[in-house]
C-alpha cells in the first residue's frame, strides 16, 4: 500500500495563498528548496488539483532552460516532468508531461492508488487535499511554515468531520524563520 503525503509552504495564520492566489510570500531559500527538491525525488506519483497543476505547469515545464536556474532547479524542472502525474480537474481535457487527467471521483481514485504498489504519493491542491482528508487517505503532513501572516486567502487544512491523532516525527527549521513540522496520522 502507498503511502499519501500532503504538504505544501504555508504562512503562520494557516494559507497556502493569499487572497488574490498569492504566493509570493513563500519564496524558499537554496536550502528548503533543496529539502523541497529531495522529497520530490523519493515521491513516486504526484496528485494535483487544477489549481496547482495550472501554477507548476506554467512553470517546470521549462524551469531548467531559465538563465538564473540553480542546479537544484535543474534537477526539480527534469525531476518534475518525469514524475508520473495525476491531475484531478473536471475542466481540463488533457495535460503533457507525463501526466493524466481524472475527472471522476477523486477520493475513489486516491483509494484505488493507495492499493498499489509502488513509492509515497503527494497530493497538492488544498481543495483536493481536503477530500483526502476527509476520507481519511492522508498518512502524512508536512507543514512548512513561513514567518507572515496575510490574514485570508486558501486554507492549508479543510472542516472535517471528525478528529484525527497525529505523531510528531520532525521539525527542523530553515533560513528566513521558515519551520517545518512533519507529523503521521495515528492509526
Amino acid at each position: 500500500m502507498r503511502k499519501l503525503v500532503y504538504g505544501m509552504n504555508l504562512t503562520l495564520d494557516g494559507y497556502v495563498a493569499a487572497p488574490g492566489d498569492d504566493i509570493g510570500w513563500g519564496v524558499p531559500s537554496d536550502e528548503l528548496f533543496q529539502w523541497w527538491l529531495d522529497e520530490e525525488l523519493a515521491t513516486g506519483l504526484l496528485l494535483y488539483g487544477r489549481k496547482l497543476w495550472e501554477a507548476m505547469s506554467s512553470h517546470w515545464p521549462t524551469g531548467d532552460q531559465q538563465p538564473d536556474a540553480s542546479p537544484a532547479q535543474v534537477e526539480f524542472a527534469r525531476n518534475w516532468r518525469d514524475t508520473p502525474k495525476v491531475v484531478f480537474s473536471s475542466q481540463i481535457e488533457r495535460a503533457d508531461w507525463n501526466t493524466r487527467v481524472v475527472t471522476g471521483d477523486a477520493v475513489a481514485e486516491i483509494t484505488r492508488l493507495k492499493a498499489e504498489d509502488g513509492g509515497p504519493m503527494r497530493v497538492g491542491g488544498a481543495m483536493l487535499a481536503g477530500a483526502a482528508m476527509r476520507a481519511g487517505l492522508v498518512d502524512e503532513y508536512t507543514i512548512v511554515t513561513h514567518p507572515v501572516l496575510v490574514g485570508a486567502g486558501t486554507p492549508f487544512f479543510t472542516a472535517l468531520d471528525s478528529w484525527v491523532d497525529l505523531n510528531l516525527v520532525e521539525t527542523r527549521t530553515f533560513p528566513g524563520g521558515v519551520v517545518l513540522t512533519r507529523y503521521e496520522t495515528r492509526r
